[in-house]
């Protein structure tokens, strides 16, 4: 890279804080001058010279933020007329006050003052870490603090930093629920999970002088998994005619696969379904599995990755197809599930006629909007059958989980003990399904089409 002056390498910094702003008043100048002059950069060097302006852009914000953590703990700021971090940053840096960047700058000086922050404030002023995402790490982790191992913060710390250096804040974000699974209390994905489940809506349409409707849809992890597993083989792109690629745009092949979810829908009509509602593939250790307290991890979707609470999954497990892939201690895989577990056309049938509706107390939701639920659970050996089974709505489904309850099948209909833990209660003294060599078989009922 050619250069109009002498290039001073890392290892020849100036000593001295005078010599060092001479250093800067001259970048100054030389990135003042550059736009007319760019057109003797060979065009080869031009990505070089954008890495090294990035590199100087980096140093130049850490140096300000170490420049006012300086300022404020000699009392300058206190003695200026500022009078307080965020005026003296107006004052002396109006070009980050134009940009809007005073008040994440403002919050990390004041970090500086708490030796806990000090690895965040280290990155900040390193240059490797913007102060817009150290205001993000500090907001996640005071919001997951409560949720979390108190002997777990300084990991979960130190993790957010790491993060947050090579994929910024949103790469920060994204980290809550793995976050809580390795590091949480017990049962708190759960909670959370459950907690927002609550928040799912569907607004109504809203249209324009075109003709065309916006709707608004906030899922929860399960419904959002469930979705992207229904539509993802629906919304891959398609060769025209002549094989020219697919010209449609992401969000409308989407929305396109959506519509013809919703249309074989109504076009099933009142039959039962002839398959499961969705299939999904969940990771789980064998331990992890027994003991019921970490997480499973979504596979073979775009939703690849997702983490569902363990209440979740044994929920998801009732009312949609999903293959558990067990793992051994060296990640062998033990189990890939079996489809006997999922209730045929016939069975539904079946519950629809002794069901009628929801089974829950109480509760009158008509039979085709019900899921068929394992009342002795198929992960703990409940075999698919008639007589293990109860038709519950979606909202109820959710209670039993969450509430694990039990109930008595007859011939005639069910009988729900509502009290909470009565399944575990039942559950207790039975044998284990799974077995340290791999997964014991579980047949239905005598004369029963999944025994």
């Amino acid at each position: 890279m050619e250069t109009d002056g002498p290039v001073i390498a890392p290892g020849d910094a100036p000593a001295s804080a005078v010599a060092r702003r001479d250093t800067l008043l001259a970048a100054v100048s030389a990135l003042e001058g550059l736009s007319t002059h760019l057109w003797q950069i060979p065009g080869v060097e031009l990505e070089a010279w954008v890495t090294l302006v990035d590199r100087l852009g980096g140093l130049a914000a850490g140096a300000r933020v170490a420049l006012a953590v300086e300022a404020q703990q000699r009392g300058e700021i206190a003695a200026s007329q500022a009078g307080s971090v965020t005026g003296w940053l107006t004052r002396s840096a109006p070009g980050l006050a134009a940009a809007g960047g005073v008040g994440a700058v403002a919050l990390v000086v004041g970090e500086a003052q708490r030796p806990a922050a000090r690895a965040l404030v280290d990155a900040v002023v390193s240059g490797s870490l913007a102060a817009p995402v150290a205001v993000t790490i500090t907001g996640e982790l005071e919001r997951l603090r409560p949720r979390l191992m108190p002997e777990a913060v300084p990991t979960v710390f130190a993790g957010m930093i790491e993060v947050g250096r090579g994929f910024g804040s949103r790469g920060v974000r994204e980290l809550r629920a793995r976050i809580v699974a390795e590091h949480g209390r017990p049962g708190e994905l759960d909670a959370i999970q459950e907690s927002v489940s609550g928040l799912v809506a569907l607004s109504h349409p809203v249209g324009d002088e075109l003709g065309m409707f916006s709707y608004r849809l906030t899922t929860d992890p399960v419904g959002k998994a469930v979705l992207e597993a229904a539509i993802g083989p629906l919304a891959r792109p398609l060769p025209e005619a002549d094989g020219t690629p697919d010209r449609r745009r992401a969000a409308t092949r989407r929305a396109q696969a959506l519509i013809e979810v919703c249309r074989r829908a109504t076009a099933a009509g009142g039959a039962p379904p002839q398959g499961p509602k969705a299939t999904l593939m969940l990771t789980m250790s064998l331990s992890d599995l027994q003991s019921g307290l970490r997480v499973g991890t979504a596979l073979g979707s775009s939703e690849a990755g997702t983490l569902l609470a363990p209440g979740v999954v044994r929920r998801v497990a009732c009312e949609a197809g999903v293959a558990p892939v067990v793992l051994g201690t060296e990640s062998e895989v033990l189990d890939l599930g079996r489809t006997a577990r999922l209730f045929v056309p016939g069975q539904l049938k079946a519950l629809w006629l002794r069901d009628r509706v929801c089974t829950f107390p109480g509760c009158g939701m008509p039979a085709h909007w019900c899921d068929a639920h394992h009342v002795l659970h198929w992960l703990d050996g409940g075999p698919t059958a008639v007589g293990n089974a109860a038709l519950l709505c979606g909202r109820h489904h959710t209670v039993v989980h969450r509430d694990r309850l039990i109930a008595s099948v007859g011939p005639t209909g069910v009988e729900w003990d509502t009290v909470p833990g009565s399944y575990d209660r039942a559950l207790a003294g039975r044998p284990p399904r799974w077995r340290s060599h791999g997964v014991s078989e579980v047949g239905g009922e005598p004369g029963d089409p999944a025994a």
